[in-house]
């Protein structure tokens, strides 16, 4: 059973779906967890913790939820265009399944279109729908290579992500400025002059 929590701010209303059930059991582990770091859960500041932790997990993991190819399925209209469609910036949040500590940055995605295009709302969803579970980002980069890939059946598809992670940066080497960046391609894209016209489009500033 979910449950909904309703914010309204300024006209702005958020609403956040849960599953009580676990959000009690993953709430009484993190009690145990500050019990086990030398910290009293009882105490005023952390009275609420371990649930406002579960909820949050929930919500960072709720890709699992989400089903890519559906999304993209939605919102498949044919269409005779043959030219490179990219989006590029698109705001990545993900969780680095070894260390459970964030990382994030900006994914940007192209395809060549061949018989189908897609909304093009579709494809930050797709990206957060992988984004939004434990992750790699050498995985993520490719699980969303592949979807638009098997998806669509375009004539190429490219995906470059580039994150900055928590694990490096809070802990660990501890170097704050380091950037990840990872890339995979499809089709038209591993010819070099199709590679480079992207790359050099996600990086100039047209907006």
């Amino acid at each position: 059973m979910s449950h909904d929590e309703f914010d309204d701010v300024e006209g702005y209303k958020k609403i956040d779906r849960y599953n009580l059930k676990s959000i009690d059991h993953i709430a009484s582990k993190y009690k145990t967890i500050l019990s086990e770091m030398g910290e009293n859960p009882d105490r005023e500041g952390l009275l609420k913790t371990p649930e406002r932790v579960a909820k949050a997990m929930q919500f960072l993991t709720h890709g699992y939820d989400l089903n890519p190819v559906e999304i993209l399925r939605s919102a498949m209209f044919k269409e005779d265009y043959k030219q490179m469609v990219i989006v590029k910036d698109i705001e990545v949040y993900s969780m680095c399944e070894h260390h459970l500590l964030p990382f994030f940055g900006k994914a940007h995605v192209a395809y060549i279109p061949d018989g189908y295009i897609i909304g093009l709302s579709k494809i930050p969803r797709v990206v957060d729908a992988f984004a939004r579970r434990l992750q790699v980002q050498e995985r993520l980069t490719t699980e969303i290579r592949d979807c638009l890939e098997d998806t669509l059946k375009p004539l190429g598809v490219a995906v470059v992500i580039e994150c900055s992670h928590l694990c490096m940066q809070m802990r660990g080497i501890q170097k704050q400025n380091s950037v990840t960046t990872t890339s995979a391609f499809t089709g038209e894209f591993l010819k070099d002059t199709t590679r480079t016209e992207f790359i050099s489009l996600i990086g100039s500033k047209l907006h």
